[in-house]
């Protein structure tokens, strides 16, 4: 086994893993980094997209040398009772974007692909060996455990499944903004039983190309990719886009937490003296899963931190961690809202009443900022839910996200991504 020595070794080649990588490697150039990601690519396949009001200033710079698509005039929702414009700019960027900004900062070297971390401790990372490589022992300063959600029986709550589509098309879509919620589609589950809030998200990436994406939220982490392509199909279709060429997919599902011990979780993740960002350090949205906003704020927390020796990064996150959970409280109880007290076929109601709301309530919503008059708002008035019903669900937190389903979704998952079409690189064209 060779053994190499470095100030910090992320595990886990994601947003989190790659922002935070990228914030150290501007903030102190001399820092010898190793980012180490188990798969082909940094970012794996994905699209994030986010609302420029989610990100500061400092935020806005460190994504700033990445390619992007911006709709500078905002966004569109449909409901079946209404539609409605709002004027916040959006932005979204590709995997492969994702991956080439990183690849392209960070000096050569830094980058490790296609190796799966065998063991974390304080001191370093053990390297399993590849079909090319030896093992291999890297020794840190500092270790920061980036790798993707753990599920656990300490934490509660239901599912946020989707597969998403580029399509090329032949003729122009006309599409001029991002329809970020259609939920004028089906609200029937994808495996008939009527248990979900569903929605498509709609992209306009370019004059000929589009990206759906059909989504919903449920009480288990099954992905029926042949249930959600079809609706893409029926989508596409009665918007006539038909003639479309698949350009690339992605599918997840992401956790949508209602409750649970997080100080229980933080014990069965914690590795002594391991720092851990990102989801797995239970930095979501909790209602919205978005992870942008808060993993770009940790990657521009940690690069002001004058220390960063292996202990003290670990109780900083660690401490980080706890705040962001009892700051996002208010995001688990209108989850349980929506999954214990909305009866299934009635939770569009929610959402269709949310966006009626003023333009900068939504944005704070988003990027977990609500004010207090905020969440009074919300609730206020007439509400989508019956009052009983809500009562029950401030005092339940649902279901544990146990490993065993969650496995078996990850294993479809990954069994899926391995058989779809690598997103080009013009996807942002």
């Amino acid at each position: 086994m060779s053994d190499s020595q470095v100030d910090c070794v992320i595990v886990g080649g994601g947003l989190a893993g790659g922002l935070i990588a990228l914030a150290l490697q501007r903030a102190r150039p001399e820092f010898r980094i190793r980012l180490i990601e188990a798969g082909r690519s940094i970012g794996g396949n994905h699209r994030w997209s986010w609302f420029d009001s989610d990100l500061s200033d400092q935020g806005r710079a460190l994504l700033s040398d990445f390619r992007q698509i911006d709709w500078e005039d905002g966004y569109e929702v449909r409901f079946p009772k209404y539609r409605r414009e709002l004027k916040t700019a959006y932005r979204s960027m590709a995997s492969p974007d994702f991956h080439e900004g990183i690849m392209r900062a960070l000096p050569h070297g830094s980058v490790i692909l296609n190796r799966k971390a065998e063991s974390l401790d304080a001191r370093g990372v053990d390297l399993a060996p590849s079909q090319y490589d030896p093992a291999e022992r890297i020794s840190a300063r500092s270790v920061i455990d980036c790798r993707s959600f753990k599920p656990s029986p300490h934490l509660k709550g239901g599912w946020q499944v989707f597969l998403g589509r580029h399509v090329r098309l032949e003729k122009p879509h006309e599409i001029d903004h991002p329809v970020i919620m259609d939920a004028t589609v089906d609200q029937l589950a994808p495996h008939g039983n009527g248990g979900s809030y569903r929605f498509v998200y709609v992209l306009p990436l370019g004059a000929h190309d589009v990206f759906i994406e059909d989504t919903y939220y449920a009480d288990d982490p099954l992905l029926d990719r042949n249930a959600l392509s079809g609706r893409i199909d029926q989508y596409a279709h009665a918007h006539g886009w038909s003639d479309g060429t698949p350009v690339g997919h992605e599918a997840g599902v992401l956790p949508v937490l209602t409750g649970g011990n997080f100080a229980r979780y933080q014990e069965e993740i914690r590795i002594p003296g391991v720092a851990i960002a990102g989801a797995r350090g239970g930095f979501t949205h909790p209602l919205t899963s978005y992870t942008m906003c808060v993993a770009v704020e940790n990657a521009v927390a940690i690069a002001e931190q004058p220390d960063l020796s292996g202990e003290q990064l670990a109780a900083f996150f660690d401490t980080r961690a706890r705040q962001h959970w009892a700051k996002t409280g208010y995001y688990r109880l209108l989850a349980r809202f929506l999954f214990f007290a909305a009866e299934p076929e009635k939770r569009v109601k929610v959402f269709q009443r949310f966006y009626k709301l003023r333009e900068g309530l939504i944005e704070r919503f988003y990027a977990a900022r609500s004010s207090m008059f905020d969440k009074v708002r919300v609730l206020w008035g007439e509400p989508p839910i019956p009052i009983h019903k809500a009562i029950v669900a401030i005092f339940k937190s649902g279901p544990a996200l146990k490993s065993k389903a969650s496995n078996t979704a990850q294993a479809e998952l990954e069994n899926e991504l391995q058989t779809e079409i690598v997103m080009q690189k013009e996807t942002g064209a």
